[in-house]
C-alpha cells in the first residue's frame, strides 16, 4: 500500500477557502489532485485551478444550493472542509447579544448546515464521503475576548463525535484544533514582527503552524489512510501551550 496523499478524482468544497488558513488547505488539496470549490461570502478572484461561489455559510437556503452547484457541476462532493470561521476581540461583558448570536452562528451553526447538505450527497454516494470541520485549541482553553468563539468550537467538536457516529459508516467526521497559524493578517493582529517573534517563543516548535500545515492534516483526514479515522479530534498547535506557573518558576 502506497502512503502517498492521493487524491485525483476527488470532489472537494473548501468553505472559507481563498485566504488565511482556507487558501493553505485548498493549495494542498489541489497539489493532491483533487477537484476543488470554494466559497466565501464575496465574489472574489478564483484560487487557480479552482471554481469558486459566493455563499454566506449562515444562510441554509444558500449553502443548499451551493452544494446542489458543486454536485451540478461535478457530478459529487466527496469532501466537505468546514474551514469559514473566526471572531473578532470583544469582551463578553461588553458584547451585545446579537454579537454573540452572530459569531456562534459562524462558527456552529454554519458547519452544522454545510454538514446536512453534504450528507444529503454523500449518503447516495457508494463511496460516501468525508467532512473535516477547522476548529480550534480554543475549543479546550480559557479564550478571554473571544469566548463566545470558543464556546462555538466546543460545540463544533461535539458536533462532530455526535455526528460520527448518527452519519456512519456512510459518512466519517473529524474535526482539527488548530493553533496559532501564520497567516496574512498576522502581523497586524499582533503587532508586528516583534509581537510575533513573542509569541513564536511561547510555542514549543518555535513557531505558528503554516497555513499549507493545517492543510495537511485535513487532507489525511479526508484520504482513505485515515479511512478507519472518524470522530476525531486532531490537535495542529506545535506542542500546545506550557502551563503559565513553568514560566513563573523559570522566569
Amino acid at each position: 500500500m502506497s502512503l502517498t496523499l492521493d487524491l485525483t478524482g476527488r470532489v472537494v468544497l473548501v468553505t472559507g477557502g481563498t485566504k488565511g488558513i482556507g487558501l493553505g488547505i485548498t493549495r494542498v488539496f489541489l497539489a493532491a489532485g483533487a477537484t476543488v470549490a470554494t466559497c466565501s461570502r464575496s465574489d472574489v478572484e478564483p484560487v487557480a485551478g479552482t471554481t469558486h461561489h459566493v455563499c454566506d455559510v449562515r444562510d441554509a437556503e444558500a449553502v443548499a444550493g451551493m452544494v446542489d452547484a458543486v454536485v451540478g457541476e461535478h457530478g459529487r462532493l466527496d469532501v466537505l472542509v468546514n474551514n469559514a470561521g473566526g471572531a473578532p476581540y470583544a469582551m463578553a461583558a461588553d458584547a451585545s447579544p446579537r454579537f454573540h448570536d452572530k459569531v456562534v452562528g459562524l462558527n456552529l451553526m454554519a458547519p452544522l448546515v454545510a454538514a446536512q447538505a453534504a450528507n444529503r450527497v454523500m449518503q447516495a454516494q457508494p463511496t460516501g464521503g468525508s467532512i473535516v470541520n477547522i476548529s480550534s485549541v480554543s475549543a479546550t482553553r480559557p479564550s478571554p475576548g473571544t469566548a463566545a468563539y470558543g464556546a462555538a468550537k466546543a460545540g463544533l467538536d461535539s458536533l462532530t463525535r455526535s455526528l460520527a457516529i448518527e452519519w456512519a459508516p456512510r459518512v466519517r467526521m473529524n474535526s482539527v484544533d488548530v493553533g496559532l497559524c501564520r497567516t496574512e493578517n498576522t502581523d497586524d493582529h499582533y503587532g508586528g514582527d516583534d509581537g510575533v517573534a513573542a509569541i513564536e517563543r511561547t510555542i514549543p516548535l518555535g513557531r505558528m503552524a503554516r497555513p499549507e500545515e493545517v492543510g495537511h492534516v485535513a487532507a489525511f483526514l479526508a484520504s482513505d489512510l485515515a479511512s478507519y479515522v472518524s470522530g476525531a479530534r486532531v490537535e495542529c498547535h506545535g506542542g500546545g501551550e506550557p502551563p503559565v506557573f513553568l514560566s513563573a518558576v523559570t522566569g
